[in-house]
């Protein structure tokens, strides 16, 4: 179904179902499909996110294969410049299950794929006090693999209270607004 230069597709992976968005190439944009494998929802809660980017990320044959199944754990994971290079550290991808004696490490350090300019700015934003690389999505972008960093402070307990707060009102308005409450 074609709505506004868009296809909507479900790829199936196994056992489970996901949406991806497909450019129909109408507007002169090129085909590309972006596959969800992998979100750190802890990320927001725990800190501010002020900046993001993407990266690529150097990957094994069997590491990819385990990502294609759409297992992987960013929850622990975080970057780190060292040496004009980004290094991704503690993220958790499970050895893949038909693999041979030549099977990956689970929680190997992986180079992030950015460009100079990249690095720099962020190795200026993490050196500045409080100030971290954290994982927040893992995905497909056609075939290539592709990792979504963000630059955040580390948030307090009271600002973690705020915002669940905040998030709270801000659902009572809608549910009041909309006359399900």
């Amino acid at each position: 179904m074609f709505l506004a230069g868009l296809f909507i597709a479900e790829i199936s992976t196994g056992a489970k179902c996901r949406n991806a968005l497909i450019h129909s190439g109408m507007d002169g944009m090129p085909k590309t499909e972006i596959k969800l494998v992998s979100s750190n929802r802890q990320a927001r809660h725990r800190y501010e996110i002020l900046d993001t980017v993407e990266a690529g990320i150097c990957l094994l044959g069997t590491e990819v294969k385990s990502l294609r199944d759409g297992k992987c754990n960013l929850k622990e994971g975080y970057a780190r410049i060292d040496d004009g290079e980004a290094w991704l550290i503690g993220v958790h991808i499970p050895e893949y299950v038909a693999g041979n004696r030549f099977n990956h490490e689970p929680t190997r350090t992986r180079k992030l794929l950015l460009s100079k300019r990249q690095i720099r700015r962020l190795a200026v934003q993490t050196q500045q006090q409080g100030l971290t690389l954290v994982p927040l999505r893992l995905y497909f972008k056609g075939k290539v693999a592709k990792i979504e960093l963000g630059v955040g402070r580390g948030k307090k307990l009271h600002d973690k209270r705020e915002s669940i707060a905040e998030r709270e009102s801000q659902r009572r308005i809608q549910r009041e607004r909309f006359g399900r409450g």
